[in-house]
């Protein structure tokens, strides 16, 4: 029992409120400046996106199936260590995915090229 003491008591003393405040007060300004420049990205691609779908006539109550396409792609976009044909490939499933899902290929690619502007994969 002695154990599971001395691990509480350890608990308690490394999960204090004051040490999680100064923790998060050290880390907060950063935080708040790459949300604020993410969330930014977002909308002006979601924008982007929505005038894509202007373009290609979609009727606005799809639109979202569209749109969680377009951030699936932006998320996986923003991964630093991915891009060239490997960003290409891992589009093309998000993009078959969603076609399957009922959503027309031709905008999701037209997404996916226009506002990504990432190309169809290369086949091997």
């Amino acid at each position: 029992m002695s154990d599971v003491t001395r691990r509480l008591d350890q608990w308690k003393a490394k999960y204090t409120p004051e040490r999680t405040k100064s923790t998060m007060d050290a880390v907060y300004e950063k935080s708040k400046e790459r949300y604020v420049a993410a969330t930014v990205d977002l909308c002006a691609m979601e924008e982007q996106a929505r005038q894509v779908l202007n373009a290609a006539g979609v009727h606005s109550s799809f639109y979202v199936p569209y749109l969680d396409f377009a951030r699936q792609l932006w998320r996986l976009s923003r991964k630093r260590n991915i891009s060239g044909e490997s960003l290409a490939m891992d589009a093309q499933v998000l993009l078959d995915k969603w076609a399957a899902r009922g959503c027309n290929a031709d905008v999701l690619a037209r997404i996916r090229t226009d506002v990504f502007n990432v190309a169809a994969p290369v086949a091997p």
